[in-house]
């Protein structure tokens, strides 16, 4: 029996403080007979000696790209541009399956290496249900994000906090303005985490989900003052905002965070932006009168990075300890291949077939 080999790879991303995996799952692995390699990452939210501690290998910062052919390199966002050729199996989330910018070039590099892309978005139970995700969190940073941006309390840069202090500073100020709020895909990890956090700044929102998007009342959505989206298409649905919305004269929306942030792909039912916010600049102005404020940013659970981490780890955890070619992992290597296929891209010899 092959051994499996992980290896938990450094962010390159700066702000990117989360691990797919924390140092007491890390011990379960290796007791379970998992080889796990951990690259040193002066922001990974534990520290590297923990995982030391639960006996992992220690390896520098991107040494991945050197790992044993077999070893199966384990991280979150997006990979670096080197190198050219990718012949790892890779698990991460890795946005190119929807026709998002650099998708075809990114599963071009998988080809040419004979690597293959597991992707976490796709790791699935048999009904599709996602096994292993942030969405909660997501749903819950964005919501507050939007809180403290209508409220004229978001300070940038953002850095990472814990839950307590997050919920502190939502805590309405005496005599603070009342608003309205709504969250469209309520149902979802996303949305019950954003229904939460405005519950937290003692507001409760307007849940929509499929029924009240099947049949969108623009009118009933431009009414609230604060809105979330949360939800996450996997099919063409129509816009939920337009340009024209923008511009209606009776719009009382004035802060909005877009948790899914699909921009750029044909199934992105926010298509009013071009570009995602960032830490350092979290809010965009689309409309300066009345005035329309977007937060879009793709990594907001990293705000979060012990809670969210320890969350995602813990729903991880069963599926590495069953790594293995059928079932979910199966699921993620068809879903790799059909996504070559749809783009014409005609893969390599895999190395780990």
């Amino acid at each position: 029996m092959t051994v499996l080999h992980l290896w938990l790879r450094h962010e390159v991303r700066s702000t990117e403080r989360r691990t797919p995996i924390v140092p007491s799952d890390a011990r379960r692995l290796v007791e379970s007979g998992v080889t796990l390699t951990v690259e040193e990452s002066p922001q990974r939210i534990f520290p590297v000696e923990e995982y030391e501690a639960a006996g992992c290998r220690i390896a520098p910062a991107g040494s991945w790209v050197s790992a044993p052919a077999d070893a199966v390199i384990l991280g979150l966002k997006e990979l670096p541009d080197d190198p050219a050729e990718l012949r790892h199996r890779h698990i991460y989330f890795g946005h190119a399956y929807k026709q998002q910018p650099g998708a075809g070039d990114l599963l071009r590099r998988f080809a040419a290496g004979g690597g293959r892309l597991l992707d976490l978005e796709y790791l699935v139970d048999d009904n599709g249900r996602r096994l292993a995700a942030f969405g909660f969190w997501a749903g819950y940073l964005g919501a507050a994000l939007a809180v403290l941006q209508h409220r004229g309390k978001l300070v940038a840069p953002l850095t990472p906090t814990s839950k307590e202090e997050l919920d502190a500073l939502l805590q309405p100020a005496a005599g603070e303005a009342e608003f309205t709020a709504l969250v469209i895909g309520a149902l979802g990890r996303s949305g019950r985490g954003a229904r939460l956090a405005f519950l937290a700044a003692g507001v409760e929102a307007t849940p929509w989900d499929l029924a009240e998007t099947r049949d969108l009342d623009r009118g009933a959505l431009l009414a609230h003052d604060v809105m979330v989206n949360a939800v996450l298409a996997t099919t063409p649905v129509a816009p939920f905002l337009r340009e024209q919305d923008l511009d209606d004269p009776a719009r009382r929306l004035h802060t909005l965070c877009d948790v899914t942030v699909d921009v750029g792909s044909p199934l992105n039912v926010l298509p009013i932006y071009d570009r995602t916010t960032e830490w350092t600049d979290p809010v965009r102005r689309l409309r300066k009168e009345p005035p329309l404020d977007l937060i879009a940013i793709d990594n907001l659970p990293s705000l979060l990075p012990r809670e969210s981490s320890t969350d995602f780890s813990s729903a991880l955890l069963p599926q590495l300890m069953e790594f293995e070619t059928g079932g979910p992992w199966g699921r993620c290597v068809d879903r790799f291949r059909q996504a070559c296929r749809e783009l014409g891209i005609t893969e390599g010899k895999s190395r780990n077939a």
